[in-house]
């Protein structure tokens, strides 16, 4: 099968089922890591973090490197495309149909069931990631980096901290390429 082909039907299939943005693409990118050679666990936390540093939504920015990771140009338009695609289609369908969706038990209590599990995958998927994030590989294997772990507790007290709390995102992401470039020398 064609790549662009796979990187259609990839890319629907998150934009279809990836129920609470950006973040709930993870755990679908995660599989796509193991699924294909597109891109390792290491890309998709490159990937996270040049798409939290860029403007627009995370999941679009996100499908669009893997797709231009993968394939080129084309594979960046096919894949943020494909992943737009569902929610255009749900959106026409929910606007023809809207006084009636919106008081229909039904679909209430689907999305009463759904939340819940979108939390669990975005939570999984944050545990994955934090687990690619802070291990190294050695020429013995994987080890748990003590340098990434004491900075990534630090960021978190700083950002949590009244004094430090309202600083503008981009700060946090300044200093972080800042620790990262010091950790590397």
């Amino acid at each position: 099968m064609h790549i662009l082909l796979k990187l259609f039907i990839e890319f629907f299939q998150i934009g279809l089922f990836a129920i609470g943005g950006g973040p709930a693409t993870l755990p679908f990118l995660m599989d796509l890591t193991e699924k294909y050679d597109w891109f390792t666990m290491e890309d998709l936390t490159n990937m996270i973090a040049i798409s939290e540093s860029t403007p627009g939504p995370i999941g679009i920015n996100m499908a669009t490197y893997a797709g231009f990771h993968a394939a080129g140009f084309p594979g960046g338009i096919v894949s943020t495309l494909s992943l737009v695609l569902p929610s255009v289609i749900i959106i026409f369908l929910i606007a023809k149909f809207l006084d009636n969706f919106e008081k229909n038990k039904t679909v209430k209590a689907v999305f009463y069931g759904v939340r819940p599990a979108v939390t669990g995958l975005i939570a999984a998927a944050v545990l994955g990631l934090m687990q690619a994030a802070l291990y190294v590989e050695t020429p013995e294997g994987s080890r748990l980096s003590i340098p990434l772990v004491i900075l990534g507790i630090i960021m978190f007290g700083l950002m949590n901290s009244k004094k430090m709390k309202n600083l503008h995102p981009v700060i946090w992401i300044m200093a972080g390429a800042m620790a990262g470039i010091v950790f590397q020398l």
